[in-house]
């Protein structure tokens, strides 16, 4: 997959299946999407093109201090895409004066005379431009003059609802970590990198990594311990997580995300850790004593020992079918 950042930066090619959008969490809806445009592509011989932007448009047209929890960043966005196929990334630059352009005048200067097209495939309740004027019909309406193709992609449901990101926004602030991975096709991550703590979990017997997330735009869930995959480089492990903010031994205090890596022990200060959160175990809680704490965490890694066989297990199950 190749990676643009400016319309000049990929040439003009007619023959050019696009799709327009966000795409924050990149969730089965979208997905639904993006394969549609590979495919579509691969059966004209063409090319994909997923056209995206950063920041996102929320946080450019929304009022002031209007946050934007992100599902995905830039980068995880570039990974699934790149994944699903795409051919060429297009990452813009969206602004005050990108926000004011009409639907018609983004639709020339970006997609019909810059990358080209023959046909273009948007979800059903797409809206774009100053206004949110454009919609499907107008689209359609545009593809007959300069003959382009637009294909409507009918809402991937879940429960009979229509997903999409703040349907999953709710989910994580919930904490309902496992109905997010269903939305999603794949757990929900975190990634960042291994930073210095106050080494108190190693005080308890339960040595956990500190992370520092890519992005402070990154939702995270709800506060509470978690049961979690954990990917360093290459290895795969599983772990228990904690987000919260240590009651036990702060009043008050800033958020955190540790985890405690199952049968490891290794030094990875530094190091670029992912975590995907399979389970949520429990809330986070405040103890009496730090040896309440330490008698709750051993139950809770028994539970999580018992989950990593659980998921173990199916996964050689799946690779034995």
């Amino acid at each position: 997959m190749i990676l643009a950042r400016q319309i000049k930066e990929i040439p003009h090619n007619k023959n050019s299946v696009i799709t327009v959008g966000t795409f924050d969490g990149v969730h089965l809806a979208h997905q639904k999407i993006i394969k549609e445009v590979v495919a579509q592509a691969r059966k004209r011989n063409g090319r994909s093109v997923v056209l995206t932007f950063d920041p996102h448009p929320r946080e450019v047209v929304a009022p002031a201090g209007s946050a934007v929890q992100l599902l995905t960043t830039l980068r995880e966005r570039q990974e699934l895409c790149e994944h699903l196929g795409v051919d060429w990334f297009v990452m813009l630059t969206f602004d005050k004066t990108f926000a004011n352009q009409s639907f018609r005048e983004f639709y020339l200067t970006y997609l019909i005379n810059g990358i080209g097209m023959s046909m273009v495939v948007e979800g059903y309740d797409h809206h774009w431009g100053k206004n949110r004027e454009g919609t499907i019909a107008s689209l359609l309406q545009l593809g007959r003059e300069f003959a382009f193709e637009v294909e409507n992609v009918e809402p991937f449901t879940h429960n009979g609802i229509p997903v999409n990101s703040s349907m999953l926004r709710t989910e994580l602030n919930e904490g309902n970590v496992e109905t997010a991975a269903e939305l999603l096709g794949r757990p929900y991550a975190l990634r960042g990198t291994v930073v210095p703590g106050d080494r108190r979990g190693r005080a308890l017997g339960y040595p956990t990594a500190n992370i520092e997330l890519d992005s402070q735009k990154k939702l995270v869930p709800r506060n509470g311990i978690y049961f979690v995959t954990v990917d360093i480089g290459k290895d795969h492990f599983y772990g228990m997580a904690s987000i919260g903010v240590r009651p036990t031994f702060h009043s008050t205090g800033t958020r955190t995300i540790e985890v405690n890596i199952l049968d490891f022990n290794a030094d990875i200060y530094g190091f670029e850790i992912q975590i995907g959160l399979l389970r949520r175990l429990r809330d986070e809680l405040k103890f009496n004593t730090p040896e309440e704490l330490i008698q709750q965490m051993h139950k809770d890694r028994e539970v999580s020992m018992m989950l990593q066989d659980e998921y173990k297990n199916s996964i050689k199950q799946v690779l034995h079918d």
